[in-house]
């Protein structure tokens, strides 16, 4: 397994790759994998002959008072993780390699970026865009691979690279979730033992919507509000709780055949999003 700190390195390793006639795919990460992250790492694997997996902190995406500082960076532990689920490449760079002095171009993508998590926390989604075009831009992927659980962010990186033309497809893998429901997260880590129970309720507010509107009750925004009544009750803190289109993210007033359930939520200091696609079966 090739460890990368260089851009250079890279694209070495990437162009020496593409000489054997090799399909690259590439899952970026922050770190502090987990079962989640290896999901991709399986799925980007059984459809590329070589699999580059990002490592890196983006300070950009973080706002004044988030757990940059905090946030878990076990590097032996990932690389370990990699090199058993059979990584070809990982790239480490340090900050000033991706943000050099005086970087001053960002990507803004026009209006999911202002949305739900671009809401509550300003500027995230313009430094996700910005990271993520870069990692793309250096690696140079065939396809690049995503969690749902993200489900915001996988849709901004499809529309950034299908409006700046990259010549990537995303593929969105399925959340993983322990046995309770749990959406797996490397801010997981954050949680108490009570934190934790409390954290079920996330998901579990999913379920309500889904089961309501699978029974037929038509009154979105009444939905939506039982689910943050929900969370709420179970000592959860909501940011949002909405049932939205699963393109555009508006929020929906009224169900359609196919939408998207998403709610965020702080359990003591851990702030933590989760959502559900929901198809209704076609009434004939």
């Amino acid at each position: 397994m090739i460890i990368a700190e260089q851009v250079a390195d890279v694209r070495r390793a990437v162009r020496d790759a593409r000489r054997r006639d090799t399909t690259i795919g590439c899952v970026p990460t922050m770190g502090a994998l987990h079962a989640g992250h290896e999901s991709l790492i399986e799925a980007c694997r059984a459809e590329c002959n070589f699999t580059a997996v990002t490592i890196f902190v983006n300070p950009t995406q973080f706002g004044p008072g988030e757990d940059f500082d905090r946030y878990p960076r076990p590097l032996e532990e990932d690389l370990a993780r990699c090199r058993r689920a059979g990584v070809d490449l990982v790239f480490v760079p340090a900050v000033e390699t991706l943000y050099p002095a005086a970087f001053s171009t960002y990507v803004d993508v026009e209006p999911l970026s202002r949305v739900l998590e671009g809401a509550s926390r300003p500027g995230h989604f313009r430094g996700v865009a910005t990271v993520v075009l870069k990692l793309l831009n250096i690696v140079e992927p065939d396809r690049a691979y995503f969690g749902r659980k993200d489900f915001q962010q996988q849709l901004l990186v499809r529309k950034m690279c299908r409006e700046l033309d990259l010549a990537v497809e995303i593929r969105t893998c399925p959340t993983v979730r322990e046995p309770d429901g749990l959406a797996l997260s490397s801010r997981n880590r954050y949680l108490n033992p009570g934190e934790r129970q409390t954290a079920l309720a996330l998901y579990r507010s999913l379920q309500l919507a889904q089961g309501r509107l699978q029974d037929g009750e038509r009154d979105a925004p009444a939905i939506a509000s039982d689910m943050r009544q929900f969370l709420e009750t179970a000592g959860a803190r909501p940011d949002y709780a909405i049932i939205a289109d699963p393109e555009s993210l508006d929020e929906l007033t009224a169900p359609r055949q196919n939408m998207v359930a998403l709610v965020a939520a702080r359990v003591g200091r851990t702030r933590l999003i989760d959502n559900l696609p929901i198809t209704l079966e076609s009434r004939a």
